[in-house]
């Protein structure tokens, strides 16, 4: 009997003794083995991105020449006043502009370069004696009567960052303060011209405020251009369908050198680019063009240019090397069965270029070549490609496929041609204020997205590259707006850069879908049948003694009673 109960006492301890290790080491273990690694992110400051607020500050300097300004008001002149003018435009897109304005006299020098017999002659002259920062706006107030503008301009705009602006009609009996107040108006005038406008920034905040309301144009421009992009692939192609009548031949590495090359290296800022060419030969467009006897020659309609691109990207090929989106460029030289070809617009009427673009997509352009040559020539016959006229369309339609706004200057202004850099700074400016915007609304985007799927899906793996990849991405965000705010658009645009790659580079990491992920139910569906058949024992026992516990303190109690 003694040896049954020391038997049973055995049995009890025993038990216990598995369960209390299950307890206390197995299930510990075994939760920390099978936990789903999760690095540490930075939540709270993610989450402030939603109420991001963007301040735009731009430097501005009016500087007055000689004969502007009364002898008495020149005595009353500081050497440099600063005035700041805040305006608060749009509740929804939290956006703040800040013009910081100085006036100041102008320099011997200056008034020299003013001396110039022309516009651009000056603008020139000014920009060699010093170099504007980048998105600041300098401009040169002359004298009403003076002979470097026409008469009937009141503004003009160079290739720099520079714009000279006749004077309004001050009186002599005007304070200091009158003259500034007067010539604000004016001077922002000028100033909405040559940086960003308004439009400009809401289009590219469209992601994040779709709400916003914007004009027509400004939506149009905006839909032409192709997302912003850390490099573009730049493509040229020339499509001869009948190589048997025309053997053309284009020099297209010179053209992209002294025509495409120059605004590119102007926006290197702003992405990397890469430039080929190829010819395609027997490529044939998608659309039969009608012959039209009142001109004797073929037609392509407006309604059918929509058909053309399919069938001819199939034989484009793909960049199978780069992620980065292209941009198609076609110069299509028309059969001599369909020659000449023109396009025309909604109108009816010709196209002067006879080319069109398909919105961030590319262009193609239609050269007819039939009457370089006679019937009687022998075949194939030689072309060789204008490619001034060829490059000066392609040009046109790249910057509007890469975001160059085009500018509707009001009266009396006059904007000097960016001649062969393709772009002014100005322009440049205009540009790098919406990429930056654009970067850093599109990065906050991003990084909040993808905190609110790793906080709503607590099983996916979060590595330390990972987290070190959202935390650059918050801290070039921060950064960024910062310099914004600042008026440091180099550094803006730079940090914004920065923040959009680091922000895609976590949210399409390959090892946040590495064997996608283990759900809770999952997870059990795997271990209960693992340590099902070793718990039940175990816990069987637990039962048992807890009922033979109560069994023995029922008999005491019924004994002492």
């Amino acid at each position: 009997m003694a040896a049954l109960q020391l038997e049973k006492q055995r049995g009890r301890y025993a038990a216990l003794a598995i369960a209390a290790v299950v307890i206390v080491v197995g299930i510990p273990l075994w939760w920390k083995t099978t936990e789903t690694y999760r690095a540490w992110l930075p939540f709270s400051e993610i989450s402030e991105l939603d109420s991001l607020q963007l301040q735009l500050s731009v430097d501005i300097e009016v500087v007055f020449s000689r004969g502007t300004l009364t002898p008495e008001q020149q005595k009353k002149f500081p050497l440099s006043h600063v005035n700041e003018k805040e305006h608060q435009v749009d509740a929804k897109t939290g956006l703040r502009y800040k013009y910081e304005t100085r006036y100041r006299t102008a320099t011997i020098m200056e008034e020299d370069a003013l001396n110039q017999p022309t516009a651009a002659e000056a603008d020139l002259s000014l920009h060699m004696l010093s170099e504007s920062s980048c998105g600041s706006v300098v401009v040169y107030v002359i004298p009403e009567t003076a002979a470097l503008l026409p008469e009937d301009v009141k503004v003009y705009v160079g290739q720099r960052r520079t714009a000279l602006l006749r004077s309004p009609p001050f009186k002599s009996s005007w304070s200091l303060k009158e003259v500034l107040s007067n010539l604000d108006v004016e001077v922002e005038q000028v100033v909405s011209t040559m940086s960003f406008s308004h439009q400009d920034i809401v289009a590219a905040l469209s992601d994040r405020v779709r709400m916003a309301k914007v004009t027509k144009e400004s939506m149009a421009d905006s839909m032409r251009a192709i997302k912003s992009s850390p490099g573009y692939e730049i493509t040229f192609s020339l499509l001869n369908p009948d190589p048997r009548s025309h053997s053309l031949h284009w020099d297209i590495e010179g053209a992209v050198q002294s025509c495409i090359q120059p605004l590119l290296n102007k926006l290197a800022p702003i992405a990397n680019f890469s430039v080929d060419s190829q010819i395609l030969y027997y490529a044939v467009l998608g659309v039969n063009p009608r012959f039209d006897n009142s001109v004797s020659a073929y037609t392509l309609s407006a309604d059918s240019l929509s058909h053309v691109i399919n069938p001819v990207e199939a034989r484009l090929g793909s960049n199978a090397a780069s992620s980065n989106p292209v941009l198609n460029f076609l110069l299509y030289v028309p059969d001599s069965h369909h020659s000449p070809l023109f396009i025309r617009d909604h109108s009816k009427r010709e196209v002067p270029s006879n080319a069109f673009h398909s919105p961030r997509w590319g262009g193609i352009m239609v050269y007819n070549v039939n009457e370089m040559y006679g019937p009687e020539a022998e075949r194939p016959v030689d072309i060789n490609i204008n490619m001034a006229k060829v490059m000066g369309v392609f040009l046109a339609q790249l910057r509007l496929m890469l975001g160059v706004q085009h500018t509707h200057p009001p009266t009396g202004f006059v904007l000097q041609s960016p001649g062969s850099a393709g772009l002014a700074d100005w322009e440049l400016d205009r540009l790098l204020w919406s990429r930056s915007v654009e970067n850093i609304a599109t990065a906050s985007t991003t990084i909040t997205s993808l905190a609110q799927l790793l906080d709503q899906i607590g099983n996916i793996v979060i590595n330390d590259n990972i987290a070190q990849q959202v935390s650059s991405a918050v801290t070039s965000l921060q950064s960024a707006v910062a310099e914004l705010e600042a008026g440091n658009l180099a550094f803006a645009l730079q940090y914004s850069r920065e923040a959009i790659l680091a922000s895609e580079r976590a949210f399409f990491d390959p090892s946040l879908l590495h064997l996608l992920y283990f759900p809770d139910d999952q997870k059990f569906a795997i271990y209960i049948p693992l340590f099902l058949p070793m718990c039940v024992p175990i816990v069987l026992s637990l039962l048992k003694i807890v009922s033979e516990a109560k069994k023995r303190r029922a008999d005491k109690q019924a004994k002492s009673d």
